[in-house]
């Protein structure tokens, strides 16, 4: 016997892929304690409890996100941990900002809990921007810097959320600042979000001490932030072919990292979770060694996590077993030392079933109509659009000309519409907005998952349709319904803070399944309906975005006015 003595697991047969140099080597893998006890020559008598076969498979370390919302998967953290474990994710940093817009810090508080009673490793990034963009948007909670400084002590919690509102950091504003300067003082990662900034004003933002951005950029901003040395934190929609070019055509390929940021359930139990991403980037062309590193090693180091991120001596037992560094199919996953997956189902420990504290949180009563009124004369008038796009959630203004009679705009025939309505506060805030870029028939859509206040938003071609699909969904507490005329209702109740399924993830992910192919058929043509159509209301996304208060002009930080004033002669 070797001279480790006995070990609780060896995993026997496989080939081991080393991170630091990128080799595959025959070996075995003895683990103790929930931790990497040896890694062995093949054959080396080990006296052990369990034995795992691995042969023809390689032990790779557990997958690592360093940028992901749980709220985004519609389920809880329980039921999130059991189906992204199945799929080889053992750690996650989370930024619960979705549902701490609605509940603030006993939302973050309740999720940090939920995690801890997972096999999984949740560490915690508090939200940044909550609202999103302060003074333009009526969220459920408004985080204080006081408020950030006090919830960066709590434990679990590594990093400050991505700063969304990277507009404010450049102008100099007080309130993000003070929220900068705190998170400084504890020592915390301060995580972006600045789609395609760059010059000068990417500067100003990383000399505040931000130095990482998930969100898509064009080739040059990538390249450009790869320079300043921004770790680029790559979700599926930014891996497009003309930024792995630039990536690859540089002298050194860029640390990096792959995020999955935002899948809903039906998408991680049909495809994966990291490692459908990691797939992407590999066809896309990025060595495969290069994603096995940036879903690990790199992630691991990113969250100051030393103790994982390899698969060596003394770290955590967070291990996968895969048939190929190409494809990345969890065979068995381990994490902490236990088996907690097979062939892509969970065997892990039971999770205990959270009761739900934010099941009243769609704070309104019954709709009685979805008439858009204004003050204008009767006559035909020129309203300010949004245009969506059929590839992203990048929206630009457009225009649409429309019937007023009576104080009441006439737009069912002529346009599709969204309307924001409040719903946390009962301040009876309404915004309208015609939306043009598909070609929807006749139905409405109803929604509480809205990024990032949350508020009611209803979009739709027929104000029968709206009016009842947003009665459906006042009533089920918060979530998700779409009518059809002709076709039966699709709906997904959220309870949980009008963002999350208490349900079973299975359940959740067939009916998110349902909706998606819905919306599809509807007209909605997105490559993701679910966040081209949540995104409607974020003002932190370019270009022009519909909140509660009015349409925002994203860049510039400003009101965009509702009508199109008329050509000057």
């Amino acid at each position: 016997m070797t001279p480790i003595g006995q070990v609780d697991l060896v995993i026997r047969g496989g080939r081991v892929a080393s991170v630091q140099t990128g080799e595959l080597f025959a070996a075995d893998v003895a683990v103790t304690g929930g931790l990497i006890r040896a890694v062995l020559p093949a054959g080396t008598p080990v006296d052990a409890a369990q034995r795992i076969d691995a042969s023809g498979r390689i032990v790779v370390p557990g997958f690592v996100d360093a940028h992901m919302h749980v709220e985004s998967a519609l389920i809880t953290p329980g039921e999130f941990a059991r189906v992204a474990l199945a799929r080889g994710t053992t750690t996650v940093l989370a930024d619960p900002h979705e549902i701490v817009n609605v509940a603030g810090r006993d939302a973050m508080a309740w999720m940090i809990e939920q995690g801890r009673r997972t096999p999984m490793t949740m560490r915690w990034a508090v939200p940044s921007c909550v609202p999103a963009l302060e003074g333009f948007e009526t969220a459920g909670a408004t985080l204080t810097a006081d408020d950030i400084d006090t919830m960066l002590s709590w434990d679990g919690v590594t990093t400050l959320g991505e700063v969304m509102d990277y507009r404010a950091v450049v102008a100099g504003d007080r309130r993000m600042r003070d929220i900068i300067s705190a998170a400084r003082r504890h020592g915390v990662r301060l995580d972006g979000h600045c789609p395609n900034l760059s010059g000068a004003d990417l500067n100003a933002y990383m000399w505040a001490g931000i130095d990482s951005d998930h969100t898509k950029n064009t080739p040059a901003v990538v390249v450009e932030k790869a320079r300043l040395g921004m770790l680029l934190m790559l979700q599926e929609k930014s891996l497009t072919p003309e930024v792995v070019e630039a990536m690859l055509s540089l002298p050194v390929l860029p640390e990096f990292c792959v995020v999955t940021d935002d899948l809903v359930a039906d998408a991680i139990i049909d495809r994966g979770h990291l490692d459908h991403v990691a797939r992407v980037a590999i066809r896309r062309g990025l060595p495969p060694w290069s994603v096995l590193r940036a879903l690990t090693l790199h992630p691991a180091r990113r969250l100051g996590l030393t103790d994982r991120g390899a698969v060596a001596p003394g770290l955590r037992a967070d291990l996968v077993l895969v048939d190929s560094l190409e494809h990345l199919r969890p065979a068995l996953v381990i994490a902490g030392g236990a088996v907690v997956a097979r062939d892509g189902a969970y065997a892990g420990p039971q999770i205990p079933v959270a009761a739900n504290p934010f099941a009243h949180s769609v704070n309104l009563p019954p709709l009685e109509d979805i008439a858009w009124t204004v003050d204008l004369p009767d006559g035909e008038h020129t309203f300010r659009a949004i245009r969506v796009n059929a590839v992203d959630t990048y929206t630009v203004p457009d225009q649409v000309t429309l019937s007023v009679r009576g104080g009441v705009v006439h737009w069912a025939g002529r346009t599709a519409l969204a309307v924001v309505i409040e719903r946390h506060r009962s301040t009876g805030n309404r915004t309208f907005v015609p939306v043009v870029g598909f070609d929807l028939s006749e139905g409405g859509l109803a929604t509480t998952y809205a990024h990032d206040s949350h508020n009611l938003t209803l979009l739709g071609t027929s104000p029968e349709h709206l009016l009842r699909a947003a009665n459906r969904v006042i009533r089920f507490g918060g979530g998700m319904a779409l009518e059809r005329a002709g076709s039966p209702v699709v709906e997904l109740p959220l309870p949980v803070g009008g963002v999350m399924s208490d349900q079973p993830a299975e359940t959740v992910a067939r009916k998110t399944a349902e909706l998606r192919a819905a919306l599809v058929d509807w007209g909605w043509a997105n490559a993701n309906p679910f966040m081209s159509v949540s995104t409607l209301g974020l003002p932190v996304s370019p270009e022009v975005k519909v909140t509660d208060r009015g349409l925002v002009r994203v860049v510039e930080r400003a009101w965009e006015p509702p009508l199109v004033a008329p050509a000057t002669s």
